[in-house]
């Protein structure tokens, strides 16, 4: 699929078999979630440029590789986007962070924004977006509206399951906006969860359903 990227590491989908189980608790379903991020994020960062820098280890001078250019931004869709984040950022520290609010109407499955907070720079940055499912892809393409708005132009999209009805959807409203995922599932169905998916994200993870 073009502009998908499948991240099919053996951890990576061993963890998100767990998650997927019905009798997975919260905690562990939180736990796993982060857990997994940071091997996402490992996957997502794997082509960013490097730059040679003059150090001392304790026995000699070397020119040893570091990251080129500023630094990276988060964006989190809310609130299911956090569980993503946390992971993320125990791996990148220093990454700039940008919380997107929006949440899916349940009768007519449109985006709803309340919320949009991001770093000034962003359109000389790496934008990383992050929200573990992508369903309808509605909450996906509008919270890319916003970033594209404040002239972020560099940007990827990091799921944990997506739907093939989802990436049609964001891939014709953002085509130049590569997709990082864990699994292609089935179909959404009628109301407009993935199928055979995980449930929802952001109940299992806070225990609110």
């Amino acid at each position: 699929m073009d502009g998908v990227t499948i991240i099919d590491h053996p951890l990576v989908q061993h963890k998100l078999t767990i998650m997927r189980s019905k009798d997975t608790s919260t905690a562990s379903f939180r736990r796993l979630l982060r857990e997994i991020s940071t091997l996402l994020c490992y996957e997502v960062t794997r082509d960013l440029e490097l730059t040679m820098e003059t150090i001392e280890t304790p026995l000699m001078e070397i020119q040893a590789p570091k990251l080129e250019g500023k630094k990276l931004v988060f964006a989190s869709i809310l609130r299911a986007g956090n569980g993503l984040l946390e992971g993320m950022l125990d791996l990148v520290p220093s990454a700039r962070v940008a919380h997107i609010g929006v949440y899916r109407d349940h009768e007519t499955l449109e985006a709803i924004e309340y919320y949009f907070k991001a770093p000034e720079d962003v359109v000389n940055r790496l934008v990383i977006v992050v929200d573990p499912m992508l369903a309808t892809g509605n909450s996906s393409i509008a919270s890319i509206d916003k970033l594209k708005e404040r002239g972020a132009r560099n940007i990827r999209f990091l799921c944990l399951l997506a739907a093939p009805e989802g990436i049609r959807n964001f891939q014709e409203a953002h085509p130049d906006v590569p997709i990082y995922t864990a699994s292609v599932d089935s179909h959404l169905n009628e109301k407009g969860y993935i199928v055979p998916g995980l449930g929802d994200a952001g109940d299992r993870m806070y225990g609110t359903k």
